[in-house]
């Protein structure tokens, strides 16, 4: 129930920009730098997470400080190009904040220090200092108001499989969880392929328009949604007798009805066998 109310608060809250740094290079560089630095699966996501939301945060606040964008085109034109000037010169040292801030959440686990960051940015050819290391920490703190500690899809993963567990699903609970993992990894990664097929599944057209598109964006943000795509989805390749019975509980834990769940498991697995068709 507090996993469930945590995301329809942040759905409600939603940016017209969400989404905008997941993008697939975004994505890979953050799980990559968190393969190197050994850190665990919930980790990464949660990089993700903290950089989307503070990346949007700071841009929304640049353009605020910018006054009035209504102006002449010429005006706007130059305030975004200032913009985007300050988000790239700054973009690899925040995602590595990013990074070092869900190390830290993350008890169980090293904590990436400020030397083997700064050692990672130096070996990118940036002279950063470590002062500026950890002021870049503290802006993203700020600029978050100290809200760091978002759930990720992988905590909304692991409740629902305890539910099913607890709700008599016999199922291979140890592989499941590894390749829901994958799975998630997967969704992330080629996130805007699965959503664009999930969107024309949904509207029964090729061709959505604009304003579809737009609407369609609650659904790309739902964690509650992707974690039971990620579940469904793995039971149907892993045990495909238990399909039907997982899809009828998630149904009654999350609401999400059984048709949706249907329609994101086939957007998943139609991009996975498309990404592995010569």
């Amino acid at each position: 129930i507090h996993l469930a109310t945590e995301n329809e608060q942040y759905l409600s809250e939603l940016s017209a920009e969400a989404g905008y740094f997941k993008e697939t290079r975004i994505v890979e560089f953050i799980f990559l730098l968190s393969e190197k630095w050994h850190l665990d699966q919930s980790t990464r996501y949660q990089a993700v997470e903290l950089l989307e939301r503070f990346m949007i945060k700071q841009v929304e606040q640049m353009c605020d400080d910018r006054g009035d964008t209504k102006g002449r085109d010429q005006g706007q034109r130059s305030s975004w190009s200032s913009v985007r000037e300050q988000i790239a010169n700054t973009f690899v040292l925040r995602l590595v904040s990013c990074v070092q801030l869900a190390s830290k959440l993350s008890l169980h686990y090293s904590r990436v220090t400020s030397d083997t960051a700064l050692k990672f940015l130096q070996s990118l050819k940036y002279s950063y200092t470590k002062q500026e290391l950890l002021e870049s920490e503290l802006a993203v703190l700020n600029t978050l108001h100290f809200h760091i500690n978002v759930s990720t899809p992988l905590a909304y993963v692991e409740l629902l499989l305890e539910v099913l567990g607890y709700n008599g699903c016999l199922l291979p609970v140890k592989p499941l969880h590894q390749l829901c993992v994958q799975l998630l990894d997967f969704c992330y990664l080629t996130r805007e392929t699965i959503y664009d097929t999930l969107l024309k599944i949904a509207i029964e057209n090729s061709m959505p328009s604009k304003l579809q598109i737009a609407k369609f964006l609650t659904v790309k943000e739902d964690f509650m949604l992707l974690a039971v795509g990620a579940i469904s989805t793995g039971v149907f390749i892993l045990s495909p007798g238990h399909w039907e019975q997982v899809v009828e509980h998630l149904n009654c834990i999350t609401g999400i009805t059984p048709q949706s769940i249907l329609e994101f498991s086939y957007a998943v697995l139609r991009c996975i066998v498309g990404s592995t068709t010569p």
